[in-house]
């Protein structure tokens, strides 16, 4: 077992079951593993996986400023979260998803010519649908948890493909949690909106 990859799987699982329960403190743990994934994919030639998780260290550190809680005069806490859980109108998704498709053909393309990747539209794929979707995290849309089932479904297989199986482990774990999360959110957006009515 290599201990760099459980490490990050560890961390990765506290990244997750935080932010079901939109805990702000998902955002370090997300850091730490993405910071110990950036080797474990480099190793195992999945060059844009590696790339991505430069990318989550960012967004840990924008989701941890847009999770912040709110403040009142003076700077104390003052109660929940800045940001509410929010949706997109379809139209957003459509252009979303063919942003994604454009920008994963052209890396797949040039990861194919110039580089040994393991399989590189399929990695580029989910690396730029991860960007989108970790950003949609962090500004907690509702749709996010359905980008990730597609994306940690791919994403589990390339992990078997490649032989890391305590990722792969990792990206099963991650089908049920991202039900369960979006499921909980779904909740909270419906208190939400019954609350604003």
């Amino acid at each position: 077992m290599d201990p760099i990859e459980a490490a990050a799987v560890l961390l990765a699982v506290a990244y997750l079951l935080l932010a079901i329960r939109e805990n702000r403190w998902c955002w370090p743990a997300g850091i730490g593993s993405a910071l110990l994934y950036l080797y474990v994919f480099y190793a195992a030639g999945l060059y844009m996986e590696s790339a991505l998780q430069v990318f989550y260290v960012a967004m840990g550190g924008y989701g941890w400023w847009a999770w912040r809680p709110a403040t009142a005069e003076g700077g104390r806490l003052a109660g929940p979260p800045v940001l509410a859980i929010t949706r997109w109108p379809l139209r957003r998704h459509a252009l979303a998803l063919v942003v994604i498709a454009a920008l994963s053909l052209a890396s797949g393309w040039w990861l194919a010519r110039y580089t040994d990747a393991a399989a590189p539209y399929l990695d580029s794929a989910v690396t730029w649908s991860a960007v989108l979707t970790t950003w949609m995290v962090a500004r907690k849309l509702l749709e996010n948890w359905l980008y990730w089932f597609v994306i940690d479904a791919v994403t589990l297989a390339l992990a078997l493909h490649q032989g890391l199986h305590l990722t792969a482990g990792l990206f099963a774990l991650y089908l049920v949690l991202v039900v369960i999360g979006g499921r909980t959110w779904l909740v909270r957006w419906r208190q939400s909106a019954g609350e604003q009515r």
